[in-house]
Parts: structure tokens; C-alpha cells; sequence
């Protein structure tokens, strides 16, 4: 991925073995109801998410975890908080808007994505936050071709 490194050499933690969710009260007759989400399928969504600057998952750099989502089934909002390897991290925005598209191409087009630094996690968190949320930046962001597939490559499936 990227030739000089931020962080050369990142911790890199056990992934967590992936749970199987119970399907709740399925509505087999009804093809129009309205399935309900729960946490561990967002986190399900971007967990495999490979970092631009090294050959490992967001997970196994617990850039992402499982307590870091936020979801509100009855107003349709998930808010995910991500954490960069260092505070000084230069990809950020670009793993911010790796999983905003993922949630975007992924959720029922209901649900409003926030993603954004946690708290005190990064030396320039306003702005990128600012970044993340701004609609016009993301969307101005999705019409530059090179940056697409980076994200692409980024969102790719891993088989190993």
C-alpha cells in the first residue's frame, strides 16, 4: 500500500472469533417487514476493512471494535468511532470514508451513518470529524477515480 510508513510497525491484535446471530422472529410471510440490526452485524460490515498502510484488517489493529458502534434501530442512525494506530495517523480520513462507504454500499438506505474519531484519539480530530460529516467532501471525494480504488482495494474480500 503506502511506500513510507506512519506507523511501521503497528500492534496487531487475535481477531475475535465471529458469532453467529440468532435471527429474531423471522417474517417469512412478509417480505416487506423491516429486519431489525444489531451491533454485531455492523461491526460484521467493517471489520474485515483492510488498512491502507498495512496488510492487516481494522480489527486486528483495533482500529474498530465492537463496543465503538452506537445504533438506534427507531430513528434508523449507526455511529461508529474508529481509533488510529497513532495520533498523528495521516490515513485517518481515509479510513473514515472506508467505512462510511462500506456502511453506505452495505445498510438498508434508511440508516444515516456518523463516522467519526473517538474522543481524544487523534492530534487533528476536529477536523477530520469535520471531514467525515461534511456530505459534500464525501461526495466530492466518491467523483476522484484514483481515491475509489484505493477504497476499493481497501474494501475488497480477504479469503485468507
Amino acid at each position: 500500500m503506502a511506500p513510507g510508513f506512519i506507523n511501521e510497525n503497528p500492534t496487531v491484535y487475535q481477531k475475535k472469533e465471529r458469532r453467529s446471530r440468532l435471527s429474531s422472529a423471522c417474517n417469512v410471510g412478509d417480505e416487506y417487514a423491516v429486519e431489525p440490526i444489531d451491533e454485531l452485524e455492523i461491526f460484521d460490515h467493517v471489520r474485515d476493512i483492510k488498512d491502507p498502510e498495512h496488510p492487516y484488517s481494522l480489527e486486528e489493529l483495533k482500529v474498530v471494535a465492537e463496543d465503538a458502534i452506537e445504533l438506534d434501530n427507531k430513528h434508523s442512525c449507526v455511529r461508529v468511532s474508529f481509533t488510529p494506530t497513532v495520533e498523528h495517523c495521516s490515513m485517518a480520513v481515509l479510513i473514515g470514508l472506508c467505512l462510511r462507504v462500506k456502511l453506505m454500499r452495505s445498510l438498508p438506505s434508511r440508516y444515516k451513518v456518523d463516522v467519526r474519531l473517538a474522543p481524544g484519539t487523534h492530534a487533528t480530530e476536529a477536523a477530520v470529524n469535520k471531514q467525515l460529516s461534511d456530505k459534500e467532501r464525501v461526495a466530492a471525494a466518491l467523483e476522484n477515480p484514483n481515491l475509489v480504488e484505493i477504497l476499493d482495494e481497501c474494501l475488497a474480500p480477504s479469503y485468507a
